[in-house]
């Protein structure tokens, strides 16, 4: 049996050190080096059956050696490895062929693993396509360097040239139209149009006009024909935000469309053929809107075919030092004057839970670089903007979650400590229960106007049903028109 042998290049001895040696103990052959020129010798010599590099090496960049290894051994597999752990690198690394990119720092076991795979796949019968990839000057579309980050900067990159349809999700203001906004920025439909619509922010019986387009009289105040987001998005992409508050009878139009790459706009009678890549996102459960009817399944599934959760900025409070910095930067462009926090004040940041995520930092950065004087932010000013802005303050329903929750946590802390003498009596949870479903109610009616079709579809709850609670509870329904 033929023992692979594996070409490995980082000017980093102790990295080279250890990959030999993990690689070493199960049987593969290694040869290592800390130049790219002893890597392009062995390879243009023949030598190699896998290639581990890194991007950053004395004498040229790694990911400049991958077209010239893929033009004279095209079947040749090249893992990249990289402490430049940003999104464009990762888009670099898969244009340019690399069968896979690894951040640094790495998992032996995940490295071990790919180059298991790699080995044991059968190599493509042709090159991958090359398109524009993203100078260096280009700003990063996506913040981050943490292990979640380079989870999705991983998927992105091999995404970035196919037509899948990817339903993106996250809390509001995680930046998932960045996500989008990446994919086809950085992808084989960047010179076509990129077209965004928030389905929560079209009047419901407006939406399938705006999507599909519509004809003359085809209704009341159609005084001419209106082109479509689909045939303004003709040859790019199409991005369907908050898709979740999409109602039923545009689900069924737009599932037409998926199935059968064509529509008809309203009023109209000629099917019309579309060439448009669909990015979907949404801050709701899905699976959950399935299961109460209030969304298809069979579209579930044709939109769900890549999906890409993007963490709430809680769950990457490491990145948050680089956000920081970003915005400042990006604020100094408008006000000159440099700022900086100091290390305390980073701290706390890290600390805080961010309800409204990436969005309500940004805002925070903002408002600071231009309302206050002093070239270093100290840890009181945080703590004083922190404290105006309270829990929940972003106002977003995707952050409810967090915010809710620890809401109730107070409140049930408050109502513990109120029984100095002895617990509450027994029959706690359905106390509770029953305690949150009268103003519960009471709020989605006045969110809705009194409006019970859309409470019931903002509650999650059958309309007869809501109707059974607001007698049983006797909720004024008058009060949600105030």
């Amino acid at each position: 049996m033929t023992v692979a042998t594996i070409l490995i290049a980082d000017d980093d001895r102790s990295i080279r050190t250890v990959l030999g040696q993990a690689l070493g103990r199960i049987g593969y052959d290694v040869r290592s080096t800390g130049t790219a020129a002893n890597l392009w010798r062995w390879i243009s010599e023949g030598e190699g059956d896998l290639v581990i590099t890194d991007v950053v090496m004395p004498d040229e960049n790694g990911l400049d050696l991958i077209p010239r290894i893929r033009k004279i051994r095209p079947d040749l597999r090249i893992i990249v490895m990289s402490a430049q752990n940003t999104l464009l690198t990762a888009v670099r690394a898969t244009e340019r062929g690399a069968f896979e990119y690894l951040p640094k720092p790495f998992d032996l076991k995940e490295v071990v693993d790919t180059v298991k795979r790699a080995l044991s796949e059968v190599p493509a019968s042709s090159p991958k396509p090359e398109h524009v990839v993203p100078g260096e000057d280009e700003e990063l579309p996506l913040i981050g360097r943490s292990a979640a980050m380079q989870d999705i900067y991983r998927v992105l990159a091999r995404l970035m040239n196919t037509d899948l349809t990817v339903m993106v999700t996250g809390e509001s203001g995680t930046g998932k139209e960045l996500v989008a906004r990446a994919l086809h920025d950085y992808g084989k439909r960047r010179f076509g149009p990129f077209v965004a619509i928030n389905m929560a922010a079209i009047p419901r019986e407006l939406i399938e006009s705006e999507l599909f387009g519509h004809e003359k009289g085809s209704f009341t105040g159609a005084t001419g024909r209106y082109s479509g987001r689909f045939e303004q998005a003709e040859g790019g992409t199409l991005f369907l935000d908050e898709i979740g508050d999409m109602p039923i009878e545009a689900q069924t139009r737009l599932l037409r469309v998926l199935q059968e790459g064509e529509y008809t706009t309203v009023g109209g009678r000629r099917p019309i053929s579309t060439n448009v890549r669909i990015i979907a996102a949404t801050h709701r459960d899905l699976r959950l809107a399935v299961r109460q009817g209030l969304f298809r399944e069979d579209l579930y599934y044709r939109l769900n075919v890549v999906p890409v959760r993007i963490p709430p900025l809680r769950e990457r409070s490491e990145d948050i030092p680089e956000l920081v910095s970003h915005f400042l930067n990006r604020s100094q462009e408008v006000d000159s004057s440099p700022k900086t926090f100091v290390p305390e004040a980073i701290q706390r940041l890290k600390e805080y839970r961010w309800p409204g995520n990436v969005r309500e930092l940004e805002n925070m950065v903002q408002r600071l670089s231009a309302l206050y004087t002093q070239e270093v932010i100290s840890l009181e000013t945080v703590e004083v903007e922190l404290a105006q802005a309270g829990p929940g303050s972003a106002g977003e329903v995707g952050s409810e979650e967090g915010s809710l929750s620890d809401s109730v946590e107070r409140q049930l802390r408050t109502y513990f400590s109120a029984h100095h003498d002895g617990l509450p009596a027994p029959g706690l949870y359905g106390r509770v229960l029953h305690e949150m479903e009268r103003p519960l109610i009471t709020v989605a009616l006045e969110a809705t106007r009194g409006n019970q079709i859309r409470a019931a579809e903002l509650l999650g709850l059958n309309r007869n049903t809501l109707r059974k609670k607001i007698r049983e509870l006797d909720i004024d329904v008058v009060r949600g028109l105030k």
